[in-house]
């Protein structure tokens, strides 16, 4: 990996062997993503508990640790560009503008899609296979139109706001193990800008807004989200607002609060609250997660991945929850600020 990582970084790219390391696991984690899929559909028991269980908890913290990592092997992504690599893309370059308005509507989406677990994607395993259907083929049709990453990974997902909130401290920056050459299709790119943040970009309301919904919404959001009881039996419009009610409440009293401390710190010291807000919401998702997979939920045995209720002592829960506070507080406010990018930017096209 070591020479894969200076070769890289001497703007001579990949060697044909870490290609094909690269393409292995990748073409890897993508099967895996297509039999999770399947199994949505055939074996829906089976198929929410492997996603919604065991992939989505691991996300985050992957996300914190190394956001490179993910980034070059997430199976979304890899549909994505697949019109890219058989060089039947447009080629397209999207302008910074057009970017931005793409972006706030991926934070829309994933403050849209996430309370309609609780109703739905939770315990519908069609429903689930479905979105997941959706999404990729938007990415895979972006694909075709769009260079690289622009047309989903950097502007549509709704995962990438979160990749740019906890990515901040990435632990390694990892070779690009997709992008052969660099053509600026997204400005700034968010894998190869040092210190990438959701406040870097600040130029236009759709930037400023997007910063704003990412930084100061997603702690509370989560909160509120961990707050509302998962629904079974017949769906009605009462459930779809309850599901809203207090992840939306959340997500306002925590975008005032950043906006009121916003105004009091200084440009230097942004990256600081920046930080804070990361560390909060990283932490909040744990802070609940980790006991409900355990079996120590709010909600009976929703988001269990096994049920130890009765077996481990309920200091040790609360042990593990604070110890992964501390964590995630330590890493995000007193580990130095590394300004390492998620990738590293491979040389620029001719």
């Amino acid at each position: 990996m070591q020479s894969t990582v200076s070769s890289s970084q001497s703007g001579k790219g990949l060697s044909a062997r870490s290609i094909t390391i690269w393409r292995i696991a990748q073409t890897l984690v993508w099967l895996t993503g297509l039999a999770i899929f399947f199994s949505l559909i055939y074996f829906p028991s089976v198929g929410l508990l492997v996603f919604w269980n065991m992939l989505i908890p691991v996300a985050p913290a992957l996300l914190v640790v190394a956001t490179g990592l993910w980034r070059n092997i997430c199976p979304l992504a890899t549909t994505n560009l697949l019109p890219r690599h058989f060089n039947l893309s447009e080629k397209r370059k999207m302008s910074p503008a057009a970017q931005a308005r793409l972006q706030l509507i991926a934070i829309v989406a994933l403050y849209t899609i996430v309370p309609l677990r609780h109703v739905l994607f939770n315990t519908n395993g069609m429903a689930t296979a479905l979105l997941l259907f959706v999404a990729a083929s938007i990415g895979f049709g972006m694909g075709f139109v769009f260079d690289w990453k622009s047309g989903w990974c950097s502007t549509l997902c709704p995962v990438h706001p979160v990749e740019k909130l906890y990515g901040g401290k990435t632990l390694i920056s990892f070779p690009n193990a997709h992008c052969g050459e660099c053509v600026n299709c997204s400005v700034p790119c968010p894998d190869s800008t040092p210190d990438f943040h959701p406040a870097l970009a600040k130029k236009t309301v759709y930037q400023n807004l997007n910063g704003i919904l990412t930084i100061g919404g997603l702690p509370g959001f989560i909160w509120g989200w961990f707050h509302v009881p998962a629904h079974t039996g017949s769906i009605t419009v009462a459930n779809f607002l309850e599901a809203y009610q207090m992840p939306l409440a959340g997500l306002f009293v925590t975008m005032m609060l950043y906006l009121a401390l916003k105004n009091f710190v200084n440009k230097k010291n942004e990256r600081w609250l920046i930080n804070g807000f990361a560390a909060a919401g990283v932490s909040c998702y744990y802070w609940y997660r980790i006991p409900a997979l355990l079996g120590f939920g709010k909600f009976s045995e929703e988001g269990t991945l096994v049920n130890l209720n009765g077996i481990l002592p309920q200091w040790s829960i609360a042990l593990l929850i604070c110890a992964s506070t501390l964590f995630f507080f330590s890493w995000f406010l007193l580990r130095k600020q590394s300004r390492k990018s998620w990738v590293i930017r491979p040389a620029y096209a001719r």
